[in-house]
């Protein structure tokens, strides 16, 4: 968003552009932390991140970008991918969600793709 807003370019390296990656607000991590803080399950590992509840490809993700701040990113696509990437990754918040049930998501990927360009744009 930050460079969509700002006219800088933008690279995406790789896999066609369809890499997923899964996105989380701060907030929505911040309030997980704040559940394990309460009752914490000591020796616990958990994923958190945006699941499937919040997760988009490069290309996707330029597409919000463009439609929220209606302007076009300046981007190219390098065929060749960052070495140790991933071409799909969703965190799986299953095992966190059973063990804090009162843990909910509270953002959409749009939600927060709009919160970054009113903070950028202004």
């Amino acid at each position: 968003m930050i460079c969509t807003v700002s006219g800088r370019p933008y690279r995406v390296f790789g896999y066609k552009g369809k890499q997923v990656r899964d996105n989380i607000h701060s907030f929505d991590l911040v309030e997980a932390f704040t559940e394990f803080i309460r009752a914490p399950r000591l020796g616990e590992v958990y994923n958190i991140g945006g699941s499937r509840h919040c997760h988009c490809s490069m290309l996707e993700a330029i597409e919000m970008c463009e439609k929220i701040s209606e302007r076009k990113l300046t981007w190219h696509y390098e065929a060749e991918n960052r070495i140790g990437d991933h071409i799909w990754w969703i965190s799986d918040v299953r095992k966190f969600q059973q063990h804090y049930p009162a843990w909910k998501f509270r953002y959409a990927l749009r939600e927060i793709l709009v919160e970054i360009h009113r903070a950028v744009a202004s």
